[in-house]
């Protein structure tokens, strides 16, 4: 048996299928990603199984619904792979449970319901996100679907972290710190407590990619993170502007700007892409070289260097730097400036381990007279959500003998 791990988004549909082994989720034996779902797109499947690499187009026709047609794609493939173990459940990445869900659940329609009232809080991945479940419980209707959340592994954040100066009416509304980035911190997490004890002590997780965060955790618990009621504030992103003063937005209402240009402004036109003007891509800003690439590329840096330098304040000390996500497992010049101007924590990064660390295992490429361990974990959010699936089915298994006991 296996758990299929999906993340939908609004272009496009990444999968993982795990098998179970002895009650334990394995690594991937297949993984893909289909991109181009946009509209007007054009929709390309690229997978590997069992280590082998394939890529192939795919057609939609005028009218159709091109996730609909990736679903029966990847429904497709599932069915035709040789070898390919039987799924037994659909564990969906969500990216907002709000401060309802702080557990994987079960999808029914209430759940859906639910979820749907934060479609507001993350308006470019929680309706996507839905509308991948909704199609998933139409094509798989026989298995179980279960929702695993972003947010659900900063629950543990105490309130003096995640409560804004706001009157306390509006914290009752839900207007708090979030967090997001959780199955990646889930798994970074566990991969660190696996390969260092010092990962059971004060650990910076930086998740730096298209979405960047970053997040303080003690003793393996979430305790402060970057980002907030949305997955807006915080860092610098690709296209996302990060932390800003609220200043900002009111003196742009005077302006006459409207709520979807303000939305547009802060999700898809700042970040990387805003201050360079080139690109969100931070490998093409590297390859430009011009004076405003090299601008967007010194703003984001520091930003991770400042904020780091805050939740190990809150830390009272750091034992562990850990770096995930497309930019912090292969941009080695940003891990070199990074772990420079932090120094003075006592952090000797090892240059030729620095540049070996290719991001397809965890890596240490701290110095061995470094007072803080530094490693490069390449992440896997699909590995956490079958993981969190696998562990709802068997409590609900557990769950339903227990009561056949009882009424026996």
């Amino acid at each position: 048996m296996a758990i299929l791990a999906v993340n939908a988004g609004s272009s496009s549909l990444k999968f993982s299928l795990h098998p179970m082994q002895e009650g334990q989720v394995q690594p991937f034996v297949l993984s893909g990603n289909i991109q181009g779902l946009e509209p007007n797109g054009s929709p390309c499947m690229d997978w590997t199984y069992r280590g082998k690499k394939h890529s192939e187009p795919l057609a939609v026709n005028a009218g159709c619904s091109s996730f609909k047609v990736a679903l029966h794609h990847v429904q497709a493939l599932v069915n035709r792979l040789e070898a390919a173990p039987d799924i037994e459940a659909v564990a969906h990445r969500v990216v907002h449970g709000g401060g309802v869900f702080t557990e994987s659940v079960l999808v029914t329609d209430e759940v859906l319901e639910s979820l749907a009232s934060f479609n507001s809080l993350a308006p470019l991945h929680q309706p996507h996100n839905l509308e991948g479940i909704r199609q998933f419980r139409a094509a798989f209707a026989h298995l179980p679907q279960i929702a695993c959340f972003d947010t659900a592994f900063h629950a543990s954040m105490p309130e003096v972290d995640f409560a804004f100066a706001l009157p306390q009416s509006l914290q009752a509304q839900g207007v708090r710190r979030y967090g997001f980035h959780g199955l990646s911190y889930q798994y970074i997490m566990s991969v660190l407590q696996e390969q260092t004890l010092r990962g059971r002590g004060r650990v910076v997780m930086a998740h730096l990619g298209n979405g960047a965060s970053l997040c303080a955790a003690l003793a393996g618990s979430s305790v402060a993170t970057t980002m907030g009621f949305s997955a807006l504030d915080g860092l610098m992103m690709g296209t996302r502007s990060g932390a800003l003063d609220a200043g900002v937005l009111l003196y742009l209402m005077e302006q006459g700007w409207t709520h979807a240009q303000m939305e547009k402004l802060l999700y898809k036109q700042s970040g990387l892409l805003g201050v360079s003007g080139i690109s969100a891509d931070m490998r093409k800003l590297r390859a430009d070289g011009s004076e405003n690439a090299q601008r967007a590329i010194n703003q984001f840096t520091h930003r991770v260097i400042r904020e780091t330098g805050a939740l190990v304040a809150c830390l009272g000390g750091l034992d562990v730097l850990a770096f995930s996500g497309g930019i912090g497992e292969n941009d080695v010049e940003l891990r070199a400036h990074v772990c420079e101007r932090l120094s003075w924590l006592g952090i000797r990064m090892d240059m030729q381990r620095n540049q070996e660390a290719t991001g397809k295992h965890a890596y240490a490429i701290h110095a061995p007279d470094s007072s803080v361990e530094v490693w490069v974990i390449p992440t896997d959010e699909g590995r956490v959500a079958a993981r969190e699936a696998a562990a709802l089915l068997q409590q609900q298994r557990t769950s339903q003998v227990a009561t056949g006991s009882a009424l026996a």
